[in-house]
């Protein structure tokens, strides 16, 4: 691929040329650091050798550097295996995110709202990007609904381990009796469908709103009518983006989630057809709670597809979520799934 980028006629067609190197980077990154780390374990073999033929403090020396290169190189290992489950058609694309408050009022809004903060702190740590699509404020507090593009190397792979219900249970700071309150938000994550996948809508399927984009005050509150409802009218599904001052972008963005979305909806159909034949659907599905927040009256996160569970509530809430995604992403691989296997191994 690299040699075909010499060929004299490559720029001639810009948009081609420019998919043919994001494929290449992509292909490096996964290859190169698999390459970097084998070179590691040879310059490894190499210190070994050393170590058998020293004597003395010499000896000592070599095998402390060699305990701590290989305390980072498990560490890297670690890395690169969760990233060799990414194999998905659609794991390297961005992921379009939404959360959605459950009943419960301004309890569930307000949870929606530590969510939304938990998974943009969680895309930060991760090196994504986010841009805000849509976001609907609470009637007190919180938001009812949000939506969100995540995007970065492998974003749909990796925040597709969070799609399902959310639990919180706390005491409410909106109850006056401070009492024990449960609250939950639901979470819906696709993939960014890109140019390769076509999907054509008429033009009469769809119904076109215009209104003036809302915020939570202040600048990000638009005074013109830019913002845009897409309904797409056979299969109900409806799609807004505000975060544009651009009637035009705003529409362009919600017609490429619209797509995604529909895109998702016939796969799920076909995924559903197959499980009449092949057994129940072991992929996490909307309205299936995934994970317990317990502040009150102790402190526990738990992922109850993994089992995986910590006491540092607060770091999670801060978007130390990897430890979940990791043992998800491990449990759907088939050398994962013989519980024998030991984690060190």
């Amino acid at each position: 691929m690299e040699a075909q980028m010499g060929a004299p006629t490559f720029w001639d067609n810009n948009d081609r040329a420019q998919k043919h190197i994001a494929k290449l980077n992509g292909l490096k990154k996964a290859v190169l650091p698999v390459v970097a780390f084998q070179k590691k374990v040879d310059d490894l073999g190499v210190m070994l050798e050393l170590i058998d033929a020293a004597e003395g403090a010499e000896k000592d020396m070599y095998a402390q550097e060699v305990t701590g290169q290989v305390d980072g190189m498990v560490a890297e290992l670690d890395q690169l295996e969760i990233a060799s489950f990414l194999t998905g058609q659609f794991d390297r694309n961005n992921a379009i995110f939404s959360i959605q408050s459950g009943a419960g009022g301004t309890e569930s809004n307000d949870w929606a709202d530590i969510l939304f903060r938990m998974y943009n702190r969680w895309a930060e740590r991760r090196g994504f990007t986010v841009e805000l699509q849509d976001v609907q404020v609470g009637d007190q507090a919180g938001i009812s609904k949000a939506t969100m593009l995540i995007k970065g190397e492998n974003a749909y792979g990796y925040a597709k381990a969070e799609r399902g219900v959310h639990r919180l249970v706390r005491i409410s700071p909106f109850d006056a009796n401070k009492r024990r309150h449960t609250s939950f938000c639901a979470v819906d994550v696709i993939a960014e469908v890109n140019d390769e996948i076509e999907i054509e809508i008429p033009e009469a399927e769809i119904r076109v709103d215009v209104y003036r984009s809302s915020g939570k005050g202040g600048q990000g509150v638009n005074t013109t009518d830019s913002a845009v409802r897409l309904t797409h009218i056979p299969s109900g599904i409806v799609v807004v983006c505000q975060n544009e001052r651009s009637q035009i972008k705003n529409r362009a963005t919600a017609l490429n989630v619209l797509k995604s979305r529909l895109y998702e909806k016939k796969q799920d159909e076909q995924r559903a057809e197959m499980d009449k034949f092949y057994g129940e659907k072991g992929e996490i599905g909307w309205g299936s709670q995934i994970r317990s927040y317990v502040l009150q009256p102790y402190q526990m996160v738990k992922d109850l597809r993994t089992g995986i569970s910590t006491s540092d509530t607060q770091g999670v809430l801060d978007g130390d979520l990897d430890r979940f995604v990791n043992a998800w992403l491990r449990a759907g691989c088939p050398r994962h799934r013989n519980k024998d296997i030991q984690m060190e191994e």
